[in-house]
């Protein structure tokens, strides 16, 4: 398979669970969430979706060129430790928004948000270590989750 069908699937499939995952909580989001305190540094509701839009979209060419290069070293890559972790941090990652905005849960979710932040650590490291732009593309993502953790912290101190 040609690296760009593998960028289109890893894009497209990325990109539906993440949509999937905001329709789920969107309710949430113009319900619950607007009653929060939230901290000064809490961007505006417009920001989310173009953000994580440009985060899936990286995590989709990074899986597709980690793909491309197990698959040219012939390594399976549903045997590789890097696309386990990988499969964990996006779980997590969808896991996040259930629990903070279904459950009405900030302190599982920042909970559960460290352990995602280090999935990615792990994911960013095994995908370096196969294909160095995989590894950098996760850079971005692991930047905004670290300051989601910040804003999941500091929502939970003001409101519990």
């Amino acid at each position: 398979m040609k690296l760009v069908l593998k960028i289109v699937i890893c894009c497209v499939v990325c990109l539906g669970l993440g949509w999937l995952s905001g329709m789920l909580t969107a309710a949430e989001i113009r319900n619950w969430y607007v009653t929060l305190e939230k901290p000064f540094f809490n961007p505006p509701n417009w920001v989310f979706g173009p953000a994580w839009t440009i985060l899936y979209l990286l995590m989709g060419i990074s899986f597709a060129l980690y793909w491309q290069r197990l698959q040219n070293a012939g390594i399976r890559v549903s045997k590789a430790k890097g696309t386990r972790f990988f499969a964990i941090q996006f779980v997590l990652n969808l896991a996040w928004s259930f629990l903070f905005f279904k459950l009405h849960s900030p302190l599982i979710a920042l909970i559960e948000i460290c352990i995602l932040w280090v999935f990615i650590l792990l994911t960013i490291l095994h995908f370096y270590k196969i294909h160095r732009t995989a590894g950098w593309l996760l850079v971005p993502y692991i930047l905004w989750v670290s300051f989601a953790t910040v804003l999941t912290a500091s929502i939970y101190a003001l409101n519990y």
